[in-house]
């Protein structure tokens, strides 16, 4: 390829590519099973779209099935959300070139629950942060963290430079997490990664969860695990973690530290859970935007938004945003529930999720500063962009999003009984 024998887009892309591997001291490259590129028209401008059309000019098409990130717009909703004609045109120039490469542009954060299942020590190239933990975590799959332009031309190339977590040695546990406190939602999962994330903070460790009595042992659903590995990348920049009795690589705390001893250990207390939906302090108690699914949501999530919603009443001052993939929709309106949730006031946005949909410009058009949501991973990407995120349980965003207020709302979680608990220092 380096020598242009499988034409120049290849040869651009594999000279790239033993660049990073130099930097990172990859001895070679390994084949990947597929790629997921994060491609969309906030993050690319113009320049970086320039970029992909230039490589599409020199020929380059995907050697192996290639699925794309959520889009900065829904096309049929840019005008009626106030969102600016270049991001549109840019979006049509990347799924234009997308399609030419052949890639699959699914606009999707969760492909892994759609299309494109990782297999048990597959290697793969994927780039959005909750899809790699995902992979690494759950299924056993070996990921980096590749940048929008590194997962392109890994999809030309068809493989990646062997380094971090595609080595049995990075993927050894190093940081012990007693998890003392008990999640129950999807959403307390998500602040239990946030708890962690916070705590770790460092690419290149790996957490060992391990639930102590009387917590465990936990049996997550996927979109539980789906919310624990979102906020664990988003926190902490993590890539993989190992639940014992869980996630694969864990059978046992001594089979995810490959019998070392772990370098840190910390504890979860009981309390933990309502002392990280405490620190989301409102400004006040109106509600004006709340926001469902950062990662988009799955069927079961929509299914229990509907059962939520339903019968209710969106509050006039409060806007209410579902996002999820055209996939989910699609299945979600033959079920009826995407009827439930717009009677209920509720917008289905797809193919998006809202913090790449121009966030910044939105919250200037419309006057948003305070976002609610039940997603850890939003509320902490989201400050970035100048609003005031409050991240709570989803039964409790409904209801708030109906009373247009979070006045006289139970707390997220029930504090723990008995004195002093919750209070305790994390080792």
């Amino acid at each position: 390829m380096l020598a242009g024998a499988a034409g120049p887009a290849a040869q651009r892309a594999i000279d790239q590519q033993i660049r990073v591997g130099r930097f990172f001291g990859a001895p070679d490259f390994v084949p990947v099973a597929s790629v997921h590129l994060a491609a969309d028209a906030e993050a690319m401008r113009e320049s970086g779209v320039r970029v992909l059309e230039e490589l599409v000019n020199l020929g380059a098409t995907c050697r192996v099935p290639t699925t794309i990130n959520p889009r900065s717009v829904e096309l049929a909703r840019w005008a009626e959300l106030g969102q600016e004609r270049r991001y549109v045109d840019l979006e049509a120039r990347i799924v234009g070139a997308l399609e030419a490469l052949g890639a699959l542009t699914l606009n999707t954060c969760v492909n892994y629950q759609i299309v494109s299942q990782p297999l048990f020590g597959e290697h793969l190239a994927w780039g959005d942060t909750g899809t790699v933990i995902w992979a690494n975590s759950v299924a056993g799959a070996r990921s980096n963290f590749e940048a929008g332009p590194a997962a392109l031309y890994a999809a030309v190339t068809g493989r990646v430079p062997r380094y971090g977590y595609h080595l049995d040695e990075q993927r050894r546990g190093t940081v012990l997490v007693r998890v003392r406190d008990h999640p129950r939602t999807a959403a307390d999962w998500g602040a239990l990664g946030c708890a962690i994330g916070r705590r770790v903070d460092d690419y290149w460790q790996v957490p060992v969860l391990v639930f102590a009595p009387p917590a465990g042992p936990p049996r997550p659903t996927p979109d539980q695990l789906k919310q624990l590995g979102a906020a664990l990348a988003s926190y902490g920049s993590l890539a993989l973690f190992h639940l014992v009795g869980v996630t694969p690589e864990a059978r046992t705390a001594e089979e995810a530290f490959g019998g070392a001893a772990p370098q840190r250990e910390l504890d979860v207390p009981p309390g933990a859970l309502a002392e990280t939906y405490a620190g989301f302090v409102p400004l006040g108690d109106a509600v004006e935007l709340v926001v469902f699914g950062t990662p988009q949501l799955s069927l079961f999530e929509f299914r229990d938004l509907a059962r939520l919603f339903k019968g209710r009443r969106v509050h006039p001052r409060t806007r209410v945003f579902l996002t999820t993939s055209d996939a989910v929709k699609g299945v979600a309106d033959r079920l009826g529930y995407t009827r439930v949730v717009e009677a209920a006031g509720a917008t289905v946005l797809t193919g998006v999720c809202y913090y790449i949909m121009t966030a910044r410009e939105l919250a200037a058009r419309h006057g948003f500063r305070t976002l609610l949501t039940d997603s850890a991973k939003l509320a902490n990407i989201i400050s970035g962009y100048g609003y005031h995120p409050v991240f709570r349980p989803t039964a409790l965003c409904v209801d708030a999003a109906c009373a247009g207020t979070l006045a006289g709302l139970p707390p997220a979680v029930a504090p723990p009984a008995g004195p002093g608990a919750g209070r305790e220092a994390w080792s």
